[in-house]
């Protein structure tokens, strides 16, 4: 028997028993005439001891202890003198009368404690090892908990959880696929599925009714904090169902995480169409934690021979509570953020409302004060708050005044990681116009289905047409998405139309769904949760990195075991690829 009791378990209701603990060592503190070592499992840290009174091949062996060595201890547990009320153990200690050297270690490259010396690409590197701090050691534990809570809730709502192939068919739509050769088929390949889409929908067909599985989904695309190139998703369909059936059903769900996970209760959701969110917030995923909502001052502020605000199709403006001292030097900096290439915008208006009652702007020499105080009246600022302005291309200001409120909210520290707001955002528009294809784009993907009242628009005005679809936001983060699904075979080739599929193409493609909604597809709706944002949400963290157990880097590595690499000329050459590359070459 390796062990008796966990690192983290005994308490001083176990004083004078003897013990034996296993784990690895997390530091040895020798003061002479007594000797100390920290002993670490998944589950916590429990102090030996050695004294002068212990013998002497047991104070030899606590001597040649290191860092991270793997040990088996043996001893009496008694009540500690000065007691750690930082670690759960920190009542005990255990007076040793054993201990074996199970496995040495090397030193590891950075400290294994909760506060590390380590980089992110020195801890990537041996994540092995990162995965002994505690802080990273929860992260996981946390996604375990919460994984167990979302099939716990579904199996008790009649889910059943199923399997869909990892090996499918590439589609053109969404991101770029994952592409896999066939050896058996030459020159054909496999993708690795960005979600089990059309397999959900086609278990809906089988009269599998309601559908869920955590499952990993593979996107090639640009990675950032909240992407990676694999990822988890609760992925869930059920049949003969409307909107409004999967919103509270999955509300419910959210909220049974928040209570079990978190302790709290956050309510009954807001819903939002997609109209306000951009119109009030900037974006389709607006963070209700704080107000600074979006107020429009075109007709406001035009026709003062100010040309910048005249020859703009938009201008827009946020109200900044009791910010009016904001000094020059912070107001520049805010500048120079709506001008960065990724915000885009040319410049940035100011008014403050000072204590006084007097208006402050940065275009005083095109406005007066009278002229000003209709800029108070149409945003609604008061006596010591700031007026932030944006103007131009109404889409691109929009995106710019949202991300101004984000950086003004994070200055300002209102975005309290504690305070939960989610919201269903709603009525989002069914396609949009690529100007680069010339054609029009599923905004979700093909097979959402248009609202029922906007039928009569998909003909002569296809872009105003709504899409059955939601998605849910928490603290301006999409958590999950997902819509009504097409199941007519008709309005589905409709759709393939509005997305210039030739009927070749829309066959190939999707053929196999086309054939199955012949043989009675039902009604059927469904959605996807980003599994490691909900995660890191929880977490309080900002990367979604953090929560899983073998993360790439920000280029898509994984600097561990040095993946992706180069493959031997001969697997090249078993599938058929080496003649490939070389006639491309010539």
């Amino acid at each position: 028997m390796y062990r008796t009791h966990t690192c983290g378990e005994l308490r001083l209701a176990n004083v004078d028993q003897e013990v034996t603990l296993s784990g690895w060592v997390q530091r040895v503190r020798d003061l002479g005439a007594m000797s100390f070592v920290d002993l670490r499992d998944r589950y916590g840290i429990t102090q030996l001891v050695v004294d002068e009174t212990s013998d002497a091949s047991i104070r030899d062996a606590v001597n040649q202890l290191g860092r991270e060595f793997v040990v088996q201890a043996t001893g009496v547990v008694r009540e500690r003198s000065s007691k750690n009320d930082k670690i759960a153990t920190g009542g005990i200690e255990i007076s040793l009368t054993d201990v074996k050297i199970l496995n040495k270690a090397d030193l590891p490259p950075f400290t294994i404690e909760d506060e590390t010396d380590g980089g992110d690409e020195i801890r990537m590197k041996y994540r092995y090892l990162d995965l002994r701090r505690s802080p990273v050691r929860e992260n996981l534990v946390l996604r375990s908990k919460m994984a167990h809570a979302v099939r716990s809730y579904l199996n008790d709502m009649d889910f059943i959880e199923t399997e869909t192939p990892v090996l499918i068919k590439s589609t053109p739509e969404g991101a770029r696929d994952f592409i896999v050769p066939s050896r058996m088929n030459e020159g054909q390949f496999y993708a690795l599925p960005q979600s089990p889409q059309v397999f959900k929908q086609l278990l809906m067909v089988s009269g599998f009714d309601r559908y869920y599985q955590i499952v990993k989904c593979f996107r090639d695309e640009d990675l950032r904090a909240d992407r990676q190139p694999e990822f988890t998703q609760i992925d869930c369909e059920m049949s003969f169902v409307e909107q409004e059936d999967i919103l509270n059903l999955f509300e419910g769900m959210t909220r049974d995480l928040f209570k079990q996970i978190k302790g709290i209760d956050p309510g009954v959701f807001a819903r939002m169409p997609y109209a306000t969110a951009m119109s009030k917030y900037g974006s389709d995923k607006p963070d209700i934690r704080f107000e600074m909502l979006i107020e429009e001052l075109t007709s406001t502020v035009q026709g003062q021979d100010f040309k910048v605000f005249d020859e703009a199709e938009y201008i827009g403006g946020i109200v900044v509570k009791g910010a009016a001292t904001f000094t020059r030097k912070k107001l520049d900096k805010l500048t120079d953020y709506v001008k960065r290439p990724q915000v885009g915008a040319k410049g940035m208006v100011y008014v403050k409302c000072n204590e006084d009652g007097s208006l402050k702007s940065s275009v005083d020499k095109f406005y007066d004060n009278e002229q000003l105080k209709r800029w108070v009246e149409t945003t609604g600022a008061k006596v010591g708050d700031l007026i932030l302005v944006l103007s131009g291309d109404k889409s691109h200001t929009l995106n710019a005044l949202g991300e101004l409120r984000l950086e003004v909210a994070r200055q300002e520290g209102l975005m309290d990681k504690e305070t939960f707001k989610p919201l269903w955002v709603v009525d989002f528009p069914l396609l949009e116009w690529n100007e680069e294809s010339g054609r029009f784009h599923a905004m979700h993907h093909p097979f959402t289905s248009p609202k029922k009242e906007d039928f009569d628009l998909i003909e002569s005005d296809p872009g105003a047409v709504r899409a059955n679809a939601y998605d849910l936001v928490i603290n301006g983060v999409e958590i999950g998405g997902g819509s009504v699904r097409i199941f007519d075979k008709d309005l589905q080739s409709k759709m393939f139309d509005l997305l210039g599929f030739t009927h070749e193409e829309a066959q190939s493609q999707f053929g196999f769904l086309m054939d199955a909604f012949k043989y009675g597809a039902p009604p059927h709706a469904g959605i996807a949760f980003g599994f490691d944002r909900l995660v890191s949400m929880f977490a309080g963290l900002d990367t979604i990195r953090d929560v899983i157990a073998f993360p790439k880097n920000n280029s898509g590595r994984d600097v561990m075991i040095d993946s992706p690499s180069m493959v031997d000329k001969s697997q090249l050459e078993e599938l058929q690829l080496e003649s490939t590359v070389k006639a491309d070459k010539e």
